[in-house]
């Protein structure tokens, strides 16, 4: 089958990819079993599906869910289409379903608020992100998809009650200030939750994602940094996690406004932080 498929996201549970089917076929394909647990979320076109037996319709409203061993095979009616492809292991699946890595048959429909998370993914993957962010937006995603197709079960693995939901925050914000550059996967198997319950419970608490308390994070311990004068601005950026420097210099920049070199300038030069705060007061 010709297409193009870009994988953004690659790790020993999950796998991201925006896969770009070119098949022009109308008919369907040898049947074969499913050889992981995966999500396909189809944003253009419609895929036509038989899943042991039974054919479904899969288009952009609908999640199809890959269920590792299931006979299936597929046709692409109307030709080429577009898809965003999360695989996940059977660990990470067992997290996301209480336990149990049977993921039971049915269909997902996706709501509009599924629809723009699905989107603010491929977008952050597209833009670059970082292996953490994309890991907790993925996990994030990939829960509400099952949370759609087995409720309950999706949602026993939360921290009952508000002090053990407090206790899990402040367990990661713990771990992440003594090693801001730990992986997601990392951290939670540190504080005892899966990626995905860590960040909701996270989110529940503080109001925002992990990723956002990590950047501010590291924002921190950079800052520190340039104000002692360090200018090895390729350590650091590995130091605290950055994919290399220009990934530093562009999360300093969103942040704090300005590019490394001239944040250190301002942390060690009075005379360079009193022309900047000069620049930015206001006329009398």
């Amino acid at each position: 089958m010709a297409g193009d498929r870009r994988v953004y996201l690659r790790d020993d549970d999950v796998l991201l990819a925006d896969v770009r089917c070119g098949s022009t076929g109308r008919g369907w394909s040898s049947v074969r079993p499913a050889p992981v647990f995966g999500l396909v979320l189809l944003r253009d076109g419609v895929l036509r599906g038989r899943v042991d037996g039974v054919e479904h319709v899969l288009d952009a409203a609908s999640v199809y869910v890959e269920r590792l061993g299931a006979e299936q095979q597929f046709a692409h009616p109307l030709g080429p289409d577009s898809y965003t492809e999360i695989v996940l292991s059977e660990p990470r699946v067992a997290e996301l379903l209480g336990g149990d890595p049977t993921v039971p048959e049915g269909v997902v429909m996706v709501t509009p608020e599924l629809a723009l998370a699905h989107r603010l993914l491929l977008a952050r993957a597209r833009g670059g992100a970082d292996a953490f962010t994309l890991g907790e937006c993925t996990a994030r995603l990939a829960g509400e998809v099952f949370a759609g197709l087995a409720p309950s079960r999706a949602a026993s693995g939360r921290p009952a009650s508000a002090a053990a939901r407090r206790r899990l925050t402040d367990d990661a914000r713990a771990a992440l200030a003594a090693e801001p550059a730990i992986g997601l996967a990392a951290l939670g198997r540190i504080v005892g939750a899966s990626p995905h319950h860590l960040s909701r419970t996270f989110t529940g608490v503080t109001g925002i994602t992990l990723s956002a308390h990590r950047d501010r994070l590291r924002l921190a311990r950079a800052l520190d940094r340039l104000g002692e004068g360090e200018r090895d601005l390729a350590g650091l950026a590995r130091e605290l996690g950055y994919t290399d420097q220009s990934h530093m210099t562009r999360a300093l920049r969103r942040m704090a406004g300005l590019p490394p070199g001239r944040l250190r300038a301002l942390l060690t030069s009075p005379a360079v932080a009193a022309a900047l705060t000069s620049e930015t007061r206001p006329p009398a």
